[in-house]
């Protein structure tokens, strides 16, 4: 199988370059299923039902969160209704939506995605490791799904280490969010999974984080309240991960990053291309 995993999406420069190049990749990659992070989509902050369904009609397959999922106060009604948009699924019992769901593939394979929230300098959730071992308790590689990937949204590489290493040959693979910016650590490991500690974000990197650099480093220099942050408008790269599996085990065969448009060097497609 092949899946494509973006980064967080940032505002509308984020959207927009989502919107644009998903299709495209579905058809040039030969990709068989498309997820990324949408919890920053909505003017940095959150994501909308109206986000959720463009972005679903663009072909994206699962929308996965993290720290600023319930920043939108309209998306709490609609998460339940929604089995594509995710939330971490170490949020306290009872909280609204899910945080793994199998989907299937146009091809009948079945694609399990966790989303997981780290914790250390992060909100104080149930325990991740835990979590992620209490799903895949009930899910196997070339079991109940075919592919296996699980969405970490952290800040400290160490803890998403040691989640990769934790989880090795249990996942197809496991790639990090939330620091909005690109690790060059992509490999598969010993076990078969493949992992990378922070896909990056899909957004304008002439910014701090996606964010309008001036007010964001204003606010470095003077430690007093100032202007709101706000999404950086400018051209903007997606940034992600191809992960390609051996369709007889589940695990991985290669994960190579993908980054296209704006001001990071962009991938060269042709080399990934299927034939």
């Amino acid at each position: 199988m092949r899946v494509l995993f973006c980064g967080d999406i940032v505002g509308r420069s984020g959207r927009d370059v989502v919107l644009a190049e998903v299709p495209r990749l579905r058809r040039e990659l030969g990709l068989d299923f498309v997820v990324v992070n949408g919890e920053n989509a909505a003017a940095g902050f959150g994501v909308t039902a109206k986000i959720c369904q463009e972005l679903h009609a663009a072909g994206v397959d699962c929308i996965t969160g993290g720290n600023h999922s319930w920043d939108q106060k309209e998306v709490i009604p609609y998460i339940a209704q929604d089995k594509r948009l995710l939330r971490p699924i170490n949020f306290p019992p009872g909280t609204p939506g899910w945080g793994s769901n199998v989907y299937e593939t146009v091809k009948r394979q079945k694609v399990l995605v966790i989303n997981v929230m780290c914790r250390l300098f992060m909100d104080a959730l149930d325990d991740p490791f835990r979590a992620i071992d209490a799903e895949l308790a009930k899910h196997r590689l070339k079991g109940t799904a075919d592919f296996i990937l699980i969405d970490m949204h952290g800040e400290a590489s160490s803890e998403k280490q040691s989640l990769g290493h934790h989880v090795d040959g249990r996942v197809s693979a496991i790639v990090g969010t939330h620091s909005h910016v690109p690790t060059a650590d992509t490999w598969v490991m010993p076990g078969g999974t493949a992992y990378q500690t922070d896909a990056g974000m899909c957004g304008d990197y002439d910014s701090v984080i996606g964010m309008k650099k001036d007010v964001a480093v204003a606010r470095f220099i003077k430690k007093m309240p100032g202007e709101r942050l706000s999404p950086a408008e400018g051209a903007a790269t997606l940034c992600g991960a191809l992960i390609e599996t051996d369709d007889r085990t589940g695990l991985a065969k290669w994960i190579e990053p993908v980054r296209l448009g704006g001001r990071l060097a962009s991938t060269d497609l042709a080399r990934l291309k299927i034939g």
